[in-house]
């Protein structure tokens, strides 16, 4: 029997109808037969993070339950990225749709196509704050330091400001998971 693992996802928007496309990709998220949406965290409105010259996101956090094996869920989450949008056209460029694997209790994992934890998680400010909102006390894997203090430690500067609670921008859809 598969065992249910508990990641963190960052999920962000600096495109189109920002607020929108966060609650369709939590949408979704939850409607995926193997993946539960728990806690979802606050939305930010943040600086661009890489490439500076493109508007400004916004951003959650939020905790997902699932039996996928880490590529699985990397594919279902690009997959959901694709759906609303989502067009590769520059590294850390503007899109409708980001959603990264941050991090996935004790376990660590690499692959050809996905490192989990996140390898810049400790150095974003708009992952860290909104992650501390749900899990301050996580010892993130590799860095062994809980997340309160790699974001009290962060040496980026970008803006960060709270503009919603994330229960006031999602609900869960009403369906039956079976």
């Amino acid at each position: 029997m598969k065992q249910d693992k508990f990641y963190y996802l960052g999920l962000g928007s600096n495109l189109g109808d920002r607020e929108m496309h966060l609650c369709a990709a939590l949408d979704f998220l939850e409607l995926s037969p193997e993946i539960a949406v728990g806690a979802v965290s606050s939305i930010y409105e943040t600086e661009p993070w890489g490439m500076r010259a493109q508007p400004a996101f916004l951003n959650l956090v939020c905790g997902v339950s699932t039996t996928m094996h880490p590529e699985d869920l990397l594919e279902a989450v690009l997959n959901i990225e694709q759906r609303l949008g989502r067009r590769r056209v520059e590294h850390w460029g503007p899109r409708t749709v980001d959603i990264d694997l941050l991090v996935c209790g004790e376990m660590m994992h690499q692959s050809s196509v996905l490192i989990v934890p996140h390898p810049h998680l400790h150095e974003r400010l708009f992952v860290l704050t909104p992650l501390a909102e749900l899990a301050p006390h996580l010892v993130v894997p590799g860095l062994n330091r809980c997340v309160e203090t790699l974001l009290a430690d962060c040496q980026d500067t970008g803006a960060v400001k709270r503009i919603k609670s994330g229960v006031d921008l999602w609900r869960k859809p009403q369906t039956s998971k079976m």
